[in-house]
């Protein structure tokens, strides 16, 4: 079971088995290298507030968070990044959102 609710920054947080965005992802924890000396933590704080924005526009579009979120982690160099997980069908669903307002002549500023 996965809740999720908004904190009084408008932030997207969860308590759950499904809800992974609350942890601190980083990509050299895989490989088992961190390098001293970089911050880690400042890359992912900013891949966090991206990803609770995307989070909030998923939630606004009738996504749940269990079929589709935005994940904060950090790159090897301490670069946030932010990685989108979902099922393939709310991955589908999304890119023909995509695509329809690309059509409707409403793509990339």
């Amino acid at each position: 079971m996965t809740i999720c609710y908004l904190d009084g920054s408008g932030k997207v947080t969860g308590v759950g088995a499904e809800w992974h965005g609350d942890g601190l992802d980083v990509t050299g924890a895989e490989s088992g290298l961190w390098v001293s000396g970089v911050d880690y933590v400042a890359g992912w704080r900013e891949a966090r507030e991206a990803a609770d924005h995307v989070n909030l526009a998923f939630l606004g579009a009738e996504f749940e968070p269990s079929e589709l979120r935005a994940v904060a982690a950090t790159a090897d160099d301490g670069r946030g990044l932010v990685r989108l997980v979902g099922t393939p069908g709310a991955v589908m669903r999304l890119a023909g959102l995509l695509e329809e307002r690309a059509q409707c002549g409403g793509g990339a500023a």
